[in-house]
């Protein structure tokens, strides 16, 4: 039976319970008490559970049952999505992009000759174009490596260049149909609605003008609004950022006996020491008189130089076992001087302290083929990549030792500390591990797409294997879609399939390039418009917004709903904000008698514009630790974009639109 009971103000029982579980599934998204996946579970759940016990009339006959709520797990724009990701994953994996890349190393471009900041600005001009037509998240993780040795080279500030690069990227997605995730789910929450689909270029012009506002805003402006924390070179080698990092106390430490004065262990300087674990016991500051003792194991805090140079001081503290033997690196380095620690292309205090010499006599051949290996090792930073492998697990289930070669000395998680035992932290996309390895197992880490290696240096690029057959894939599956030959799902899936037969992935790499916080959130998204549009709840929404404004014309309700949308964009996920909005949008024009298309459109630039919160779009998280920002630099830079964005489309959309 269906329920037609109204409450006082025009809501049904279904609009209400609805209204609920979104407020309830925001929330959740906001707060982020539990992840996205398991809030979208949620949400997805609880709309099955009002469903079953409410039954409304579906819009095609019959009630609203788990066919319509789901249904959003088959969406077309959703697959689309999903299989443009896979499309850029082989195009990184086989280098197709590395030509662009190279090119803006270059100071010139023709005869003309571009300088430090030119090369800067084509670098983001370039980012912006790419993005029009690619994901934004791997060009953003490709070029984040690039950008900081530019930065390193031509004495830029990182901190200051690396929000641009993300907030560029959001810029140049906003021009196409396939330029971003959120303008495919817009396109299809049309269709859903019973009305024609976006057309590839069909917003690009109004799209553009606010690009390149954004551009000039983002290159030149942002830059002088973002704090300096710390010296350039300070930054540089790491001396800025606080890893967590954890060592076990070997019985021929000269730490063994330290005592604690103060709450500090004069033996351990720029180094701060969370916890002492001892046994099954935890030591917690202040350790007042406590003393230091064999098997103890340390939870400290330090900077990479601080790091660097307790590895120098007291050798084989964070080195794997010697193969073929019981004996630990640090018994056999106890009975040698201590080598000199380097750092990659860093250079500063960093880079290590030489290593003391010693005769080297009565050494064995084992000692000395030690010895050589240490002092090739070097220390580098390196972030998890959103299709990274690890993602979810701790460093001891995904054992970068074995696979790798290299040791996890330190672990930053968007630029703040976390208190817990380095190895029991799950690892998430965009948190920066310190490795200690040598120099040729990290050049043949910077091939893996798992981490992403922050060196400093763009002279390793993976091999342009099958590049060009990638490149042309993916070029004709863009023409074809622009040219509205097949339809953009049609495209994606088979430049995705061509790049599984083309073995520029395997099954299992294209399995990691999914995003599965898209994929859930977009799902539950899509599910909780349904569930607006079926009960009028929308439809509410729009009548109430109406009468709030009051007779205004329909220009002035445009910017008014886009600012809106901004607004909420910055909160939720992107994506999100443009499923549950587009309904509304459509039922706010038609309510007014206008072009649901043009809220459509409204909703879909208004959606992207995520600039004033890091959790609002997944490359801002990306650039966070790299560009040691917190969460109020995106608000300072973040928040005058999306205001001139709001003032931009409030004046060009009048005219470009035809309102």
């Amino acid at each position: 039976m269906t329920h037609d009971l109204m409450a006082t103000g025009g809501l049904s029982l279904e609009m209400v319970l609805v209204f609920a579980v979104v407020a309830v599934t925001v929330t959740l998204y906001v707060t982020e008490w539990v992840s996205l996946e398991l809030a979208s579970l949620f949400g997805l759940t609880a709309l099955l559970v009002v469903f079953h016990l409410v039954p409304v009339a579906a819009p095609g006959g019959g009630t609203v049952g788990p066919g319509q709520i789901l249904a959003g797990f088959g969406n077309p724009a959703l697959l689309a999505v999903m299989a443009l990701l896979v499309v850029g994953e082989g195009l990184i994996r086989t280098g197709a992009l590395d030509a662009i890349a190279e090119a803006v190393d270059q100071p010139r471009l023709g005869p003309l000759s571009l300088g430090p900041t030119g090369s800067l600005v084509l670098l983001l001009a370039l980012v912006a174009l790419l993005s029009a037509f690619l994901n934004n998240t791997p060009v953003v993780v490709i070029f984040i490596p690039i950008l900081q040795a530019l930065a390193q080279r031509q004495g830029h500030n990182v901190s200051r260049l690396m929000m641009p690069l993300s907030f560029i990227a959001i810029l140049g997605g906003m021009t196409t149909l396939i330029g971003s995730s959120t303008n495919l789910l817009v396109s299809n929450s049309l269709t859903g609605l019973g009305l024609a689909p976006l057309g590839f270029f069909e917003f690009t012009p109004l799209g553009l003008i606010m690009a390149v506002v954004g551009f000039f805003y983002a290159a030149f402006v942002l830059p002088r609004v973002l704090p300096e924390r710390a010296p350039l070179a300070s930054r540089l080698t790491g001396h800025g950022k606080q890893f967590l990092s954890q060592f076990v106390v070997p019985a021929e430490s000269a730490l063994v006996g330290a005592r604690a004065v103060a709450g500090q262990f004069a033996q351990l300087p720029d180094v701060t020491v969370r916890m002492v674990q001892r046994g099954e016991h935890a030591e917690l500051p202040p350790f007042d008189g406590l003393e230091i003792q064999a098997g103890d194991l340390l939870v400290v805090v330090a900077t990479r130089a601080a790091l660097t140079d307790l590895m120098s001081d007291h050798p084989g503290l964070f080195l794997p076992p010697v193969d073929g033997g019981p004996d630990s690196a640090r018994a056999r380095l106890a009975a040698t001087d201590p080598t000199r620690v380097e750092t990659a292309k860093g250079g500063g205090k960093g880079g290590g302290k030489q290593a003391r010499k010693g005769d080297g006599e009565g050494k064995s051949e084992a000692d000395s083929r030690r010895d050589s290996e240490l002092r090739d090792r070097v220390l580098v930073e390196s972030m998890v990549s959103p299709s990274s492998r690890m993602i979810g697990q701790n460093l001891q289930q995904f054992s970068l030792r074995r696979r790798f070669n290299c040791v996890v000395v330190g672990i930053l998680r968007r630029n703040r500390m976390i208190r817990a035992r380095m190895t029991e932290i799950r690892l998430e996309a965009g948190d920066v591990l310190l490795l200690f390895g040598r120099q040729r197992d990290i050049d043949l880490l910077r091939a893996e797409r798992d981490l992403v290696v922050m060196s400093g240096t763009t002279g390793t690029l993976v091999r342009r294997t099958k590049a060009r057959a990638t490149a042309a894939v993916f070029g004709l599956a863009v023409g074809l879609a622009a040219l509205g030959l097949i339809p953009i799902v049609l495209a994606a899936i088979g430049a995705a399939s061509a790049m599984l037969a083309l073995r520029a992935l395997n099954l299992r790499q294209a399995a990691r390039a999914l995003d599965t916080k898209i994929f859930m959130v977009v799902a539950c998204a899509l599910g909780m418009g349904y569930g607006l549009e079926a009960t009028g709840g929308a439809q509410w929404l729009a009548a109430n917004l109406v009468g709030g404004l009051g007779e205004v014309p329909p220009e002035v309700m445009l910017s008014a709903f886009f600012l809106v949308v901004a607004l909420f964009t910055n909160l939720l996920t992107n994506n999100a904000c443009a499923v549950l909005f587009t309904p509304i949008a459509v039922s706010l024009a038609q309510t007014i008698g206008s072009d649901p298309r043009t809220f459509a459109v409204a909703t879909l630039l208004a959606a992207n514009a995520s600039f004033a919160a890091p959790m609002g779009y997944q490359t801002n998280l990306l650039v966070m630790a790299p560009g040691h920002y917190q969460f109020a630099d995106f608000v300072r830079g973040g928040l005058p974009l999306v205001l001139l964005l709001w003032l931009v489309f409030s004046l060009s959309a009048p005219l470009v639109l035809n309102i």
